[in-house]
């Protein structure tokens, strides 16, 4: 029988939850958050309800137990969320915006029963226009949202309608923040961010946008002009951002109408040679990137967690287990993930979100039995619309993370799924964002174009030794240990090893890392994703429990192990053998 857990956070809601400022780099005062209790209503077709029975919580899915529903509906059907509502006193200025972080899949909005907008597309920000349609007084918000998974055009991650192993309960519905902003008149309209190790480029993407940009440095405020929407900021003595150092530049731009707030990191992303083998570099110097796959799911929020600070606990577990780095596994999480991973300084390799059929024998098993096998996949997944549907989709994730300091690294395809003319996707992507390091195909199926020799492993023999590109073990792992009274499913477990106790995984941790890991660093290995950051559904290989109240390793000897690892690294880029190399 499943289990309902909930994370500390969870246990004490607030009646609005997630009341932090939802878009931490481009922040404006007069923001209204209408998260919270919104009627609920479901229907067979796409005509309104008579009447809406139950409430539901936003920014929870229906299908979480924070929503108060914790029912999956049918994927012919129709929620429905209603929320009345009057804007504060002198809120409005020139404009009003509704803001809804993504809601999964197609959502169409009405104010005052005036349609005022739809967004396609279940891990993207919308923004509609209410101006127009509001009135004195109370207004009324009206939101449909159907969602289909039993067509793989858009894309949609893990979900599957009938969970289980490695695929999880599928999210419908809102799943973000809901919220409000005044604009006022010539509104800054948004901002691009372009940084080095040097300087900062800032583009409001407005040129009849004038006035200044004022910049907090170490040395005391710094002010440059605002130019036809554009400005470029150099400090002196720059600051560089890095893990162990994760400084941010805070500043402010004003023009004669507008005040927006935010900030941006200096920092540096190269492929470089040390010790005979190509490397990643930040900042000019090579660095082993020891991570973590991290799945974003929640037991009592799914998608979403309690708060906020469910994301900060989590980075701060890895630190103290002595990682540096987070790859975000197919998902795409709100913009507050990523402001605490700039601001804590944990690296972040994100991944694509998939889209496309996929079958176990074809993507899983046959490529594992054939070891990664290399093959063109110009031919592979060729349905138009599912490609076009990926390729939106990638956009709007560049488009929308490209500023956050901590993303070093692009995911596009991952084992396979969804997988399509990797050499031109890779093209298209790097002409978007020139600035960081894409893993076209992580897994397997490789022979595109891509910066990265990306492998996975979990069972076999470990062959890893880097060629002319920079060799990452981007999955590996997954150990498992059972904590009871902490499992979502207790009858059934998914994984890749079992220990019968904390100390069993330690051991199997210890072997793995010393084993393998350390003896593929001296051949060229720069990073490492363990699988994984938390136990999820049947799986129970994570280093923390799902409910994230039992961290299972010894932090100590984590650390220790991490310990050992840069130090390898760093004698395997200055060519000597390092001190603690296993066998493979």
């Amino acid at each position: 029988m499943l289990q309902t857990l909930l994370t500390p956070a969870g246990e004490h809601l607030p009646e609005t939850p997630w009341q932090s400022y939802p878009r931490p780099q481009f922040r404006r005062e007069g923001w209204h958050n209408l998260n919270g209790r919104w009627d609920f209503a479901v229907t067979e077709g796409t005509e309104p309800p008579a009447e809406f029975p139950r409430e539901i919580l936003v920014p929870f899915c229906p299908e979480s137990t924070l929503s108060g529903i914790g029912t999956h509906y049918g994927e012919s059907q129709s929620l429905w969320y209603r929320r009345r509502f009057t804007l504060p006193e002198g809120f409005a200025r020139d404009r009003v915006v509704l803001h809804i972080g993504a809601a999964d899949q197609v959502l169409d909005a009405w104010c005052n029963g005036v349609p005022v907008g739809r967004h396609v597309g279940g891990y993207e920000a919308m923004t509609f226009d209410l101006t127009d349609a509001l009135q004195s007084g109370e207004n009324e918000l009206l939101l449909r949202v159907r969602d289909d998974l039993r067509s793989t055009v858009q894309p949609y991650g893990k979900q599957v309608l009938q969970r289980g192993g490695m695929w999880y309960t599928p999210v419908s519905g809102v799943w973000q923040t809901v919220w409000l902003e005044s604009l006022p008149p010539h509104a800054i309209p948004g901002l691009t961010i372009r940084a080095d190790d040097t300087v900062a480029l800032l583009d409001t993407g407005d040129p009849t946008q004038e006035g200044t940009v004022t910049v907090q440095t170490p040395r005391g405020p710094l002010t440059v002009p605002l130019h036809t929407g554009r400005a470029a900021v150099r400090p002196d003595a720059p600051r560089l951002w890095s893990p162990d150092d994760p400084y941010l530049y805070e500043f402010s731009i004003d023009t004669a109408t507008d005040h927006v707030e935010s900030y941006f990191a200096l920092r540096r992303l190269t492929i470089g040679e040390a010790g005979g083998h190509p490397r990643l570099c930040l900042n000019g110097k090579p660095l082993f990137f020891h991570g973590v796959l991290d799945q974003g799911y929640y037991p009592d929020g799914l998608f979403t967690p309690a708060a906020p600070e469910c994301y900060e606990a989590d980075i701060h577990a890895m630190k103290e287990l002595g990682f540096n780095t987070l790859r975000k596994h197919i998902k795409v999480e709100p913009e507050v993930y990523y402001y605490l991973c700039d601001k804590l300084g944990m690296i972040v390799f994100q991944d694509m979100v998939n889209n496309g059929d996929y079958a176990y024998w074809r993507d899983t098993v046959w490529p594992t039995l054939r070891f990664q096998r290399r093959r063109s996949d110009a031919r592979m997944h060729r349905d138009e619309a599912t490609r076009r549907a990926f390729l939106e989709g990638m956009e709007a994730t560049v488009a929308r993370l490209r500023n956050h300091p901590s993303i070093c690294y692009w995911t596009i395809f991952n084992e396979g799924w969804g997988q399509f003319d990797s050499s031109a996707v890779y093209a298209r992507l790097r002409a978007l964002d020139d600035s960081r390091f894409i893993d076209s195909t992580s897994g397997w199926f490789r022979g595109g174009e891509t910066d990265i020799d990306s492998r996975h492993i979990y069972y076999g023999p470990w062959t890893l030794r880097a060629g002319d590109k920079p060799l990452v073990l981007s999955e590996f792992g997954g150990c498992c240990l059972a904590v009871e009274g902490h499992r979502f499913n207790p009858d059934k477990s998914y994984g890749y090893s079992t220990s019968r106790s904390p100390a069993e995984l330690q051991q199997a941790l210890d072997r793995l890392y010393t084993q393998k890991v350390l003896p593929a660093v001296a051949k060229g290995l720069y990073g490492a994703i363990y699988t994984q950051l938390s136990d999820v559904e049947d799986e129970i290989n994570g280093l923390l429990t799902y409910d994230r109240r039992v961290l299972k390793p010894d932090p100590g000897a984590m650390r220790a192990l991490a310990g050992q690892l840069h130090q390898a690294f760093a004698a395997s880029c200055n060519g000597k053998e390092p001190a603690h190399a296993g066998t493979q």
